[in-house]
């Protein structure tokens, strides 16, 4: 999966599409430091958007915009 396009939209939220759906718009929410998924604006002509694709989306998110460091810190991920 590759991170074809991103960009912020109105609040600070930013919308991205990846390579495995690309019909279908990530809206990603800001949340202490890192981003994480709030909504995907799924189409039909795409693939079902699993579990794992999710974590995978907001691992390139995050790296490509620095915060992948506090991404890995947060409290879900130290259990």
């Amino acid at each position: 999966m590759e991170l074809l396009k991103w960009s912020y939209t109105k609040r600070y939220n930013i919308k991205a599409i990846f390579s495995t759906c690309p019909n279908s718009v990530v809206i990603f929410r800001q949340i202490n430091d890192y981003y994480f998924v709030y909504v995907v604006n799924w189409s039909e002509k795409d693939p079902e958007v699993i579990k794992s694709d999710l974590e995978e989306m907001e691992v390139l998110i995050n790296s490509e915009l620095g915060t992948l460091t506090q991404y890995n810190k947060r409290k879900s991920r130290s259990k």
